[in-house]
């Protein structure tokens, strides 16, 4: 008689086996290095895993505080989020019997509290406020109005601070050099030249710095600023226009250093990368790499069907913030800024995502290829905007589709759909730690979701109609919404 032995395949049952354990090997997301194997029990929970890698690692910890580097843990592509039986064996990803080899990576090592009311109500503006941006420091917020001005308000007071008046039409663009030193505006104004005006202001002051950047036809979509580690004069900016033109300026001379005419409808976004090229998308379905030095076309990345509305990049953070730390205050070797910036690549390229009217959003890497490395499909409607979290893991999305839904940065791969807002979502913006998101919408609601749980933390009302803009300050300590009502809140 033959007595055949069959492999148990215990990750079927609803409970981990008691006393249970699995071989692993743990190892970091930028190296190849691992530490030497572990016994482990099979219900091992992430935090006892945080709490083991601490140890291994002999990082420096405060009893007092219970201060540990917090890590994130991943199988493959599977992150571990409550424990690596529930998460990996249970589903059949692995059993028991299996080598298990559990990639970590450092998240911020301090912690954004959840924004939880509103704090003041500013009232000023007259019409609809579209856009809302705090300075890179956190200590300052600009708004743009549909009553034509840019105001600048006191955080400390929560009062406004500066009314500037130059334009004449709606301001629909803010964006704050990355020292903070100046603060760009764009608008729908024609002058008898037949330009469209982009501002600078000076934001200790409040007055106009110089005359208008005079160039563009029709009226502005998008304003980036040269990032701090390339340039620290911080003088030079992209601007998109309706016009089908992308303008790189020089600031102090108030001109035009070349123009990018390659596409052939509205250009909707620009951003500039920290790697000296400027990415552009357009409602000509196509996004253009630029050489950000001389404007040569370096390639063209092609797969949207209708117009691309959004992009951003795995990087934006870095490179919002320049030489400030999370905590506001800026070093004296602004050397730090590229050290920043290379920290959050960790060896690896510039990673860019698009979202367009055609629900779909495509993830890049420009430098290497034209070929997108995934295609992100889910939403129902099209895609208003997506944002990387400050950490570059994971990507929110903004749909007309009343979700916002999350992704792996890394592959693509969909992980949640974040559902309680009961009309289209505008924006959405991440804490400084990388663990909290922030949407705004047309249903007059702020919500505030955890990243870990991925479930709604905290509903906030207060908006007499739509959200239109939603920013969270770097240093993590206020969150200011814009919208139809004609107020900001903080």
């Amino acid at each position: 008689m033959v007595l055949v032995h069959k492999k148990r395949r215990v990750e079927t049952a609803d409970e981990a086996p008691a006393d249970t354990s699995v071989l692993v090997h743990l190892r970091s997301h930028d190296s190849d290095d691992q530490l030497p194997p572990l016994s482990v029990p099979c219900n091992v929970t992430r935090e006892q895993l945080e709490i083991l890698l601490n140890e291994l690692l002999q990082n420096c910890t405060c009893r007092e505080q219970e201060e540990t580097t917090p890590y994130a843990f991943r199988v493959e592509a599977t992150e571990i989020l409550e424990s690596l039986w529930k998460d990996i064996i249970q589903p059949g990803k692995r059993t028991i019997e299996d080598a298990v080899e559990i990639v970590y990576q450092p998240l911020a090592v301090f912690r954004v509290r959840a924004v939880t009311r509103c704090t003041a109500s500013l009232s000023g503006h007259t019409e609809a406020v579209l856009n809302v941006s705090f300075s890179p420091n956190g200590r300052q917020l600009a708004s743009g109005s549909g009553d034509t001005t840019v105001r600048i308000w006191d955080l400390n007071t929560e009062t406004p601070q500066f009314t500037g008046a130059e334009h004449k039409n709606w301001v629909l663009y803010t964006a704050w050099s990355p020292d903070g030193r100046w603060l760009a505006s764009g608008s729908m104004d024609k002058t008898v030249a037949a330009a469209l005006q982009i501002r600078i202001w000076d934001p200790e002051t409040g007055k106009a710095v110089g005359g208008p950047l005079k160039g563009h036809t029709k009226w502005i979509t998008c304003i980036v600023w040269e990032p701090f580690h390339s340039n620290t004069k911080c003088n030079r900016l992209a601007s998109a226009s309706k016009d089908k033109t992308v303008r790189v300026w020089d600031t102090v001379n108030r001109r035009t250093l070349f123009t990018l005419a390659g596409h052939t409808a509205a250009v909707t976004c620009v951003r500039w990368g920290g790697n000296g090229l400027l990415y552009t998308g357009s409602q000509d379905k196509t996004i253009m790499v630029w050489n950000a030095d001389t404007g040569k076309l370096v390639k063209t990345l092609q797969g949207h069907a209708h117009w691309v509305n959004t992009m951003a990049l795995n990087v934006d953070y870095v490179l919002r913030t320049g030489p400030f730390d999370h905590k506001g205050q800026r070093p004296a070797d602004d050397e730090e800024a590229k050290k920043r910036y290379e920290d959050a690549l960790a060896g690896q390229k510039e990673r860019l995502v698009s979202g367009s009217d055609d629900f779909t959003m495509y993830l890049w890497e420009p430098e290497t290829a034209k070929k997108p490395l995934a295609r992100l499909t889910g939403h129902q409607k099209l895609v208003n905007q997506v944002c990387f979290s400050p950490d570059g893991r994971t990507i929110a999305s903004a749909s007309f589709d009343n979700s916002v839904k999350l992704w792996d940065a890394r592959t693509g791969e969909f992980l949640a759909t974040l559902r309680a807002h009961v009309g289209a979502v505008y924006q959405v913006c991440w804490s400084a730690d990388s663990r909290l998101i922030l949407s705004g919408s047309k249903d007059s609601t702020l919500k505030v979701w955890e990243l870990r749980t991925r479930k709604l933390l905290l509903d906030l009302p207060g908006h007499a109609d739509e959200v239109y803009s939603v920013d969270w300050s770097p240093d993590g300590q206020r969150v200011a919404s814009g919208g139809k009502d004609r107020m900001l809140k903080l």
